[in-house]
């Protein structure tokens, strides 16, 4: 079985969705493999990885916004506040959702649905440099 191992890296501007389906689909072309399967894994503690909906983005914006009414800044009952108030929310979002996905792919490309695509979900507001690991099993 053949492996290939690589790592993104994304500038994000501050707390949203970036989608990164094109920046996967460049690094399995670059691989070489044909089929298996890929997992794509956040290295961070305060943003995460969902696999939406990437045609309509008034989807991302309603799941953002659902999550950041279930987990409020500056709640009491948090002792982690030395980062600032959308630390602790961060990290409690990225619990909730994940920091790995599994893509099969075939033929060269991911087998993702037609209208999936795989985000970088920045929690803080803050802008921020994160690495994203790609590992290719074929």
């Amino acid at each position: 079985m053949a492996v290939y191992q690589t790592t993104l890296t994304i500038h994000t501007r501050g707390q949203g969705t970036y989608e990164i389906t094109d920046e996967l689909g460049r690094a399995l072309q670059k691989s070489g493999m044909i089929s298996g399967v890929a997992t794509v894994f956040c290295q961070h503690t305060s943003c995460s990885l969902v696999l939406m909906e990437n045609a309509d983005p008034s989807a991302r914006r309603d799941l953002e916004a659902w999550l950041d009414q279930l987990v409020l800044e500056n709640d009491p009952l948090f002792t982690h506040t030395l980062e600032g108030a959308d630390d602790m929310p961060s990290h409690i979002k990225m619990a909730l959702t994940r920091t790995s996905e599994t893509i099969p792919f075939a033929d060269g490309r991911l087998l993702l649905g037609t209208w999936q695509g795989i985000f970088l979900w920045e929690h803080r507001r803050a802008p921020h440099t994160r690495n994203v690991v790609l590992t290719f099993l074929g």
